[in-house]
């Protein structure tokens, strides 16, 4: 239960940093403060950033279930908003990495979230996607 709680405050901090973070104006700042969010809560942002889902997925076998759930979600957030200010390729590659999160958090969490099922809905509208793929 301590741990649980841990968590939730641990995602809370999360969620108002990266408020904070969006708040900002200027892209060149805004990127750097995010690939700082990484680091201080997912990972070095030198693998995170350019992993595989794969990868990712093989990165978080080790912690345990709360936790790697924990760290896929603030990892889905950042790899959605790093997207939503991002263009091209670039742009693509991190939502559709920010998608397959999300649909592996729907299916795995536990839990149910108005704003993930929001957010993988507007993912879909954008890029055609189905859930499962």
């Amino acid at each position: 239960m301590l741990q649980r709680d841990y968590y939730l405050r641990l995602i809370q901090e999360f969620m108002a940093a990266l408020a904070k973070v969006l708040e900002k104006k200027e892209f060149t700042a805004r990127k750097e403060e995010l690939h700082k969010l990484y680091e201080q809560y997912v990972g070095p942002y030198a693998f995170y950033g350019t992993a595989t889902i794969d990868e990712v997925m093989q990165a978080l076998e080790g912690e345990t279930p709360e936790k790697r759930i924990m760290k896929l979600e603030m990892l889905s957030e950042l790899y959605y908003h790093e997207g939503c200010i991002e263009t091209g390729p670039t742009r693509d590659i991190l939502l559709s990495k920010a998608f397959s999160l999300l649909d592996y958090l729907e299916a795995n969490s536990g839990t149910y979230s108005m704003e993930r099922h929001a957010r993988i809905a507007e993912l879909q509208r954008e890029y055609g996607k189905k859930e499962g793929e």
